[in-house]
């Protein structure tokens, strides 16, 4: 926290350094005036809303949009006093607009399918066979652990903890011990899962779409991700309750008509925008808005078809409507806030003060320790736009700083923030806090396992 809040106040103090030429622009160089920190004072007290949101519940989205239309017009009124043209402005802003349509697009469809899957019973089916089941409490940390581990790996942390995180409190209703110790496993496993695939959470995405990694690339993190969660899983298995939770009589639940088809759709949605991207070097969206048209005609098929009589039926459009909008308009705050400060000329001086300063080993395993405090999506797309000239070894560490680090505090992640919003005050920051060093211990021995593998 230290090192992180020097950085920030030498971003603010050094004087500017030479303009970089990216995308057919440079930044503006005028770091050191008064107009351009002001800039940095708005996105931080933004963020401070951001990081509040718990207790304030102020959508996240809200501060930061505003921050970012603030932070364009002073780098536009920056851009006017040294006599830039207006094309040039414009291509910066262009440029950010690009990043965020691409990604926005995909997210957009891999949450419609989650929300799809979800209204065909899919998630509650699982959750009412691990309940059915009567695992012992050892038995069921260890399988909620694994089964969030791959989830995430195709839905984002945030969803896999979640629908994972209503089986250990449905069955832990009477043992809070066994939920808090569970819900952490969770948050550790729910981020450790969605490091080694592009489709497990947006960081490994944006890298994956700005092209510093193939496709195929990222599951070179599987082990050091798979470390990462079993180091504190082991610690944390002693701890847990060797007892047998209390009988259940609850039902079996019913998948609905098309459930298993469209997960294989899903599946076939991802291969879609896998093959886009390798064979036909064309962005990983327009593969994945071909498995949405897909999507769009097989929900007609069931509501024409398969809706009982009285029954809305299936509603591609509602499923559509009930995306994480909250986290998708986050996202395009990021993008233009973090942008707009690198247009002023911020992000080179971030990256010089890191990368060139300390290195990129360094930097990468700092920016994973700033992730356990401010979100990894600014973070990374901060380190996307800097233009540091990174092999792939560092790319990927990165990538994983940035995927796990979260763990290492609850309200370091999406995950954990909702967990604790969800666990009744049986899962706090103190309860997770308290397994903060296994966690760490998990943190330094993914990134040796990937020195050793990779290096």
């Amino acid at each position: 926290m230290v090192r992180f809040l020097l950085v920030t106040l030498l971003v603010m103090l050094v004087p500017q350094l030479a303009m970089a030429e990216t995308e057919g622009f440079a930044n503006l160089d005028m770091t050191g005036t008064q107009r351009g920190i002001y800039t940095v004072l708005i996105f931080v007290i933004a963020y401070g809303f951001v990081m509040t949101e718990e207790f304030t519940h102020l959508r996240k989205s809200k501060p930061v949009i505003l921050a970012a239309g603030i932070i364009w017009a002073h780098a536009a009124i920056l851009a006017q006093q040294k006599g830039v043209p207006a094309e040039e402005m414009h291509a910066a802003f262009e440029h950010d607009l690009k990043e965020y349509a691409e990604l926005m697009l995909f997210l957009l469809v891999a949450m419609t399918y989650i929300n799809s899957m979800a209204e065909r019973n899919v998630f509650e089916a699982l959750r009412s066979w691990l309940v059915r089941r009567q695992f012992g409490y050892r038995k069921l940390f260890l399988i909620t652990g694994v089964i969030t581990f791959f989830l995430s790996s195709v839905a984002d942390n945030l969803t896999a903890a979640l629908l994972v995180g209503a089986v250990v409190l449905a069955v832990g209703s009477d043992n809070p011990k066994f939920v808090s110790i569970g819900f952490v496993n969770l948050v550790i496993a729910a981020n450790a899962g969605g490091a080694f695939c592009p489709f497990g959470d947006i960081t490994t995405l944006m890298v994956w779409q700005a092209e510093y990694a193939e496709f195929f690339d990222f599951f070179r993190l599987f082990i050091p991700s798979l470390v990462n969660y079993a180091v504190p899983a082991a610690v944390m298995y002693f701890a847990v309750p060797d007892e047998q939770p209390k009988e259940t009589t609850e039902e079996a639940v019913q998948l609905k008509y098309g459930a298993i088809q469209i997960c294989v759709m899903f599946l076939f949605t991802i291969a879609t925008a896998v093959s886009f991207k390798q064979a036909l070097h064309l962005p990983p969206f327009m593969g994945m808005m071909v498995g949405l048209s897909a999507l769009m005609l097989y929900g007609y098929f069931i509501k024409v078809k398969h809706t009982p009589e009285g029954e809305e039926g299936f509603d591609i459009f509602n499923k559509v409507r009930h995306a994480e909008w909250d986290t998708l308009l986050f996202f395009f705050g990021v993008v233009f806030a973090v942008g707009g400060l690198g247009y002023i000329g911020y992000l080179e001086l971030l990256s010089s003060a890191m990368y060139q300063g300390l290195g990129p080993t360094t930097a990468n395993i700092m920016v994973g320790l700033i992730s356990a405090i401010v979100d990894n999506i600014p973070v990374m797309f901060a380190v996307l736009n800097m233009g540091v000239d990174m092999d792939l070894y560092q790319w990927l560490l990165v990538t994983l700083t940035a995927g796990v680090g979260g763990s290492l505090l609850s309200v370091g992640s999406a995950a954990g923030v909702a967990l604790m919003g969800q666990s009744d005050h049986k899962y706090t920051f103190f309860s997770h806090l308290k397994w903060t060093p296994a966690i760490a211990a998990g943190y330094a021995a993914s990134i040796f396992t990937h020195y050793l593998i990779n290096g």
